[in-house]
């Protein structure tokens, strides 16, 4: 299971510059017993995440609620099958409401601790979970990674959470359709988890902003075994692992940083390391992990978006396009990320890792860095996400919601706002 996590992921590692100056982020609790971060370099410094685990389809009730598609890619003639949450909006445009059960876990490593508690209320109040109007944004990603004037976005997308909003576009089912994919969240006690000093350590970044480090396996046996054994945890709901400033490396290097979140699915109990093969009635856990992000980890003039929910909003999108991680498609290849090589996954949030726009009211973390760099701008920064026909090579794309002042679907979310040529049109192979 965690030998196809990390195949399907790929990331540049760089040397490090060790700066002269140390300061923790204002939510990072440092104790007498801590020891300095490493200092990483910003281009030692790249965002990615996996998935972890799958399962089958299988004609069961004891999971998430999901609908079968499928779609004929016309570039190699082939018909793909795909799996995603809620009903078929053009057979069956309903809503659908997950109960989404949210698990903050705080984590103490190399004697820091990442009070998940404290980022709570911001997630919960962030587009994620609560509506907005999605007919304009502020701010969107510029061509260098930076941020430019944002414009109109999805019109008829009023009054709904961020991934209902994308799942309306991606199947043009904006205005009054019917078609709704509901996140309710319910708040779970929190458990806090001590790494080991073998498996992680903390990391700075030139912006004096500190978050931890830990080994990505033996993150992910944890997150499993809380699948397994939590009593609350249900095979229809989405538990959600909410954690604050936890990036995670690939191997025994600790400059392989970083990824911020992953999905999976897996049969229960165990939920991720089991078989999903049976008679058709065992339950399927799907879950997700994604972190929080404090303004300026990333290099704000290249990675801008990255911070506060983008990770969430990036795995709670790849959960709803392929909650049971095996929806392949023809290999894909995208020079805005590389870190995920030649994929043949349809995970919508890899291909735009660094692409977003601003939404909603964020009062939380808008100070300055440490260093005293400015990045915060009042705004939540969800991702764009890419939609099935740009996978599936479309075109025309008559599946979607219409571009900006045009009458072609959008390949994205952010349609026209996307700086990058590569998404105006479908993909292209590797």
């Amino acid at each position: 299971m965690l030998r196809r996590a990390t195949r399907r992921l790929a990331l540049a590692a760089g040397a490090a510059l060790v700066l002269p100056a140390l300061a923790t982020s204002a939510h990072a609790q440092t104790g007498s017993a801590a020891s300095a971060p490493l200092q990483l370099a910003d281009s030692a410094v790249r965002a990615s995440t996996t998935t972890i685990g799958g399962a089958s389809v299988l004609p069961t009730t004891k999971t998430v609620a999901h609908w079968f598609g499928t779609a004929t890619n016309p570039d190699n003639g082939i018909t793909y099958g795909f799996n995603m949450v809620g009903t078929d909006p053009a057979t069956d445009p309903t809503t659908t409401t997950v109960a989404t059960d949210i698990v903050p876990v705080t984590v103490v490593v190399n004697g820091t601790t990442f009070d998940a508690a404290s980022v709570l209320t911001p997630t919960l109040d962030s587009p994620v979970f609560a509506v907005n109007d999605y007919s304009r944004t502020k701010w969107v990603t510029s061509a260098k990674g930076g941020y430019a004037s944002g414009g109109a976005l999805s019109a008829g997308n009023s009054g709904v959470q961020l991934e209902d909003a994308t799942m309306r576009s991606q199947f043009n089912q904006t205005g009054s359709s019917p078609y709704h994919l509901v996140l309710q969240p319910k708040v779970q006690q929190g458990i806090t988890i001590t790494v080991p000093s073998n498996e992680g350590t903390t990391i700075q970044t030139p912006r004096g902003v500190v978050a931890a480090d830990v080994n990505i396996e033996w993150w992910a046996a944890q997150i499993q075994n809380l699948n397994a054994s939590l009593g609350f945890i249900d095979p229809t709901h989405l538990p959600i692992y909410l954690t604050n400033n936890v990036m995670l490396y690939i191997g025994t290097n600790p400059y392989n940083c970083c990824v911020i979140g992953f999905h999976g699915a897996g049969e229960t109990p165990g939920s991720g390391s089991s078989s999903t093969n049976g008679s058709g009635d065992q339950a399927v856990q799907t879950y997700a992990w994604a972190s929080w992000m404090t303004p300026g980890f990333f290099n704000p003039s290249s990675a801008w978006t990255l911070q506060d929910v983008n990770a969430l909003s990036h795995e709670i999108a790849e959960w709803a396009d392929d909650p049971f991680t095996n929806n392949t498609v023809q290999p894909w290849l995208t020079p805005t990320a590389p870190q995920y090589g030649c994929s043949g996954l349809l995970e919508t949030g890899d291909p735009v890792v660094g692409i977003g726009f601003t939404m909603g009211s964020n009062t939380f973390e808008q100070g300055p860095t440490p260093n005293g760099t400015q990045v915060a701008d009042g705004y939540y920064h969800p991702e764009d996400e890419v939609f099935m026909p740009w996978f599936m090579r479309l075109d025309p794309n008559t599946v979607s919601q219409p571009v900006q002042h045009g009458s072609t679907g959008r390949y994205t979310l952010m349609g026209n706002l996307n700086p990058y040529p590569g998404f105006k049109v479908p993909a292209t192979g590797c």
